[in-house]
């Protein structure tokens, strides 16, 4: 199971790399029309914006799976498997998990009221699918609760086993 949740957010995070690239497309497209025509674009602008949003969204959980996350290494650099296992379990659970269970909650119902008006830009020629990009919180808050479950999983597993 654990390996399911790691190939899931492997998944997200390759799928998060071409976002990356189709932002730097879109704002290379932005600064070109701009300065080079003269042609402003309100939607290629939020879609760059758009592109930034769903990466740093649905790459969270690829970030958590790769331990790539901000945390002070100083200290836990030097932590045996076990110590580090035991920060890793306690910060899932006192941390990561209430944070995410508490943002999946508010950004449903954010998302929902988005959903039945069919949000769109307030921006005269902006995007007209606000509404979907506010779908992208609850789902990057799945995602990284299954990542959390994972994190969970490997760090008991550690802790379970005996040192030989």
């Amino acid at each position: 199971m654990l390996n399911g949740l790691d190939k899931l957010s492997l998944w997200s995070g390759k799928l998060v790399s071409w976002f990356i690239l189709l932002m730097m497309i879109f704002t290379c497209l932005v600064v070109l029309l701009r300065y080079g025509l003269g042609i402003g674009s309100i939607a290629l602008q939020e879609a760059v914006n758009y592109c930034h949003a769903t990466a740093f969204l649905l790459g969270a959980a690829y970030t958590l799976q790769q331990d790539e996350h901000v945390r002070v290494d100083i200290f836990y650099q030097s932590f045996s498997a076990r110590g580090k296992a035991w920060v890793n379990a306690c910060g899932t659970i006192v941390f990561l998990i209430p944070f995410a269970l508490f943002l999946l909650f508010t950004s449903w119902q954010f998302f929902l009221s988005a959903w039945q008006i069919r949000e769109a830009s307030p921006e005269p020629g902006g995007l007209p699918f606000l509404y979907l990009f506010k779908g992208l919180m609850p789902l990057a808050m799945l995602l990284l609760l299954m990542q959390a479950l994972s994190v969970l999983g490997k760090a008991a597993r550690t802790l379970i086993v005996k040192e030989r």
